[in-house]
Protein backbone atom coordinates (compact mmCIF):
# COMPACT_ATOMS: atom_id res chain seq x y z
CA UNK A 1 0.00 0.00 0.00
CA UNK A 2 2.38 2.56 0.48
CA UNK A 3 4.89 1.50 -2.85
CA UNK A 4 0.92 2.38 -4.18
CA UNK A 5 1.18 6.24 -2.70
CA UNK A 6 4.50 6.84 -3.11
CA UNK A 7 3.83 6.22 -6.88
CA UNK A 8 0.29 7.94 -6.80
CA UNK A 9 2.21 11.48 -5.33
CA UNK A 10 5.32 10.82 -7.99
CA UNK A 11 2.70 10.81 -10.90
CA UNK A 12 0.99 13.98 -8.88
CA UNK A 13 4.39 15.49 -8.54
CA UNK A 14 5.43 14.79 -12.35
CA UNK A 15 1.95 15.89 -13.86
CA UNK A 16 1.59 19.21 -12.03
CA UNK A 17 5.35 20.12 -13.07
CA UNK A 18 4.83 19.09 -16.36
CA UNK A 19 1.67 20.83 -16.82
CA UNK A 20 2.96 24.29 -15.08
CA UNK A 21 5.85 24.02 -17.59
CA UNK A 22 3.39 23.74 -20.72
CA UNK A 23 1.00 26.87 -19.80
CA UNK A 24 3.76 28.87 -18.44
CA UNK A 25 4.40 31.68 -21.16
CA UNK A 26 7.95 32.73 -22.31
CA UNK A 27 9.95 34.98 -20.34
CA UNK A 28 10.60 37.59 -23.96
CA UNK A 29 14.09 38.32 -22.93
CA UNK A 30 15.10 39.13 -25.96
CA UNK A 31 12.46 42.02 -26.79
CA UNK A 32 13.49 45.19 -25.63
CA UNK A 33 10.66 47.25 -23.69
CA UNK A 34 10.91 51.05 -24.25
CA UNK A 35 13.85 52.82 -21.78
CA UNK A 36 15.68 49.13 -21.82
CA UNK A 37 19.20 50.32 -21.75
CA UNK A 38 20.64 46.93 -20.52
CA UNK A 39 24.58 47.66 -19.42
CA UNK A 40 28.00 46.27 -20.62
CA UNK A 41 27.83 42.43 -19.73
CA UNK A 42 30.25 40.73 -16.84
CA UNK A 43 33.63 39.01 -17.22
CA UNK A 44 33.99 35.45 -15.84
CA UNK A 45 36.12 36.90 -12.99
CA UNK A 46 34.07 39.69 -12.46
CA UNK A 47 31.05 37.13 -12.09
CA UNK A 48 33.10 34.88 -9.79
CA UNK A 49 34.05 37.67 -7.34
CA UNK A 50 30.73 39.27 -7.12
CA UNK A 51 28.54 35.71 -6.75
CA UNK A 52 31.40 33.70 -5.25
CA UNK A 53 34.56 35.45 -3.72
CA UNK A 54 32.63 38.72 -1.75
CA UNK A 55 29.92 36.09 0.27
CA UNK A 56 32.63 33.93 1.04
CA UNK A 57 34.94 37.32 2.46
CA UNK A 58 31.67 38.35 4.29
CA UNK A 59 30.82 35.01 5.58
CA UNK A 60 34.81 34.92 7.12
CA UNK A 61 34.20 38.53 8.28
CA UNK A 62 31.12 37.86 10.33
CA UNK A 63 32.56 34.89 11.42
CA UNK A 64 36.05 36.28 12.46
CA UNK A 65 34.24 39.28 14.21
CA UNK A 66 31.46 36.87 16.29
CA UNK A 67 34.61 34.46 17.43
CA UNK A 68 36.80 37.53 18.33
CA UNK A 69 34.06 39.44 20.32
CA UNK A 70 32.76 36.27 22.27
CA UNK A 71 33.31 37.32 25.88
CA UNK A 72 31.29 33.89 27.16
CA UNK A 73 34.02 32.25 29.29
CA UNK A 74 31.58 29.15 30.37
CA UNK A 75 32.41 25.88 28.70
CA UNK A 76 30.69 22.58 29.21
CA UNK A 77 32.93 19.84 30.12
CA UNK A 78 31.28 16.27 29.79
CA UNK A 79 32.00 14.35 32.85
CA UNK A 80 33.92 11.19 30.69
CA UNK A 81 36.38 13.31 28.86
CA UNK A 82 40.05 13.83 28.88
CA UNK A 83 39.25 17.43 30.50
CA UNK A 84 37.39 16.43 33.26
CA UNK A 85 39.96 14.01 34.16
CA UNK A 86 42.73 16.17 34.07
CA UNK A 87 40.96 18.74 36.20
CA UNK A 88 40.82 16.07 39.13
Amino acid sequence: MDKKNALRAGALAAGTTLMMLLMSSPALALTRDDGDDPGNGLSVIETLGLYVLAPLVLFAVIAGLVMMLDKSTARVVKPGSAKAKAKV
